[in-house]
């Protein structure tokens, strides 16, 4: 489990590995008409839940793709406030790409940047010959570029839209800080 400390405006948030007994949680996030928007496949049933989680349960066993569910610690139970994913990770790959979701009470705070934040400082830490993570998202979506500005991800290009998808978007990159003792 990763944990974003609390800061003077958010509340510590914690990522961990998505669970079966999620699958609520999960299914009330994609409630959100602007969540289904900007994502290719909403979960809306259980069933979709299942297989989102058997999924992610196979991404982790598998090791190229990595889903954290972002969690604010709640005395009555954890809240999920989002997700961030880290992608297309390859044993010799100097590259791989994160991805990331905000559940519509949490949006406009910060959970975004901060819990993307600590998924990208873990996998510059956990995967030494990793370099770069790029951040891509539709060009019609202003809210990810500032999500991303406020990670560290600097803008690199406008890309021809290609599938998923529709539009042209941005292409944002951050880079592995020098390591220690290297």
């Amino acid at each position: 489990m990763l944990r974003a400390p609390a800061t003077a405006t958010l509340p510590e948030l914690l990522l961990r590995p998505w669970r079966d007994d999620d699958a609520e949680a999960l299914i009330a996030a994609y409630r959100d008409p602007v969540l289904r928007r900007w994502t290719r496949a909403p979960v809306t049933t259980t069933a979709e839940a299942r297989r989102f989680l058997a999924s992610a349960h196979r991404d982790w066993a598998d090791g190229r793709r990595f889903s954290f569910a972002v969690l604010e610690p709640d005395p009555a139970g954890d809240i999920l406030v989002a997700q961030v994913i880290l992608k297309n990770v390859t044993a010799r790959g100097e590259d791989a790409e994160v991805g990331y979701w905000t559940a519509a009470p949490a949006r406009g705070r910060g959970v975004a940047p901060h819990a993307l934040t600590a998924v990208t400082d873990w996998a510059f830490d956990r995967f030494a010959g990793l370099r770069r993570l790029d951040l891509l998202h539709q060009i019609d979506n202003p809210a990810s570029c500032r999500v991303a500005e406020k990670a560290g991800y600097r803008f690199q290009e406008v890309l021809s839209a290609r599938p998923p998808f529709p539009r042209d978007g941005h292409r944002h990159a951050r880079e592995c800080p020098p390591r220690r003792g290297r």
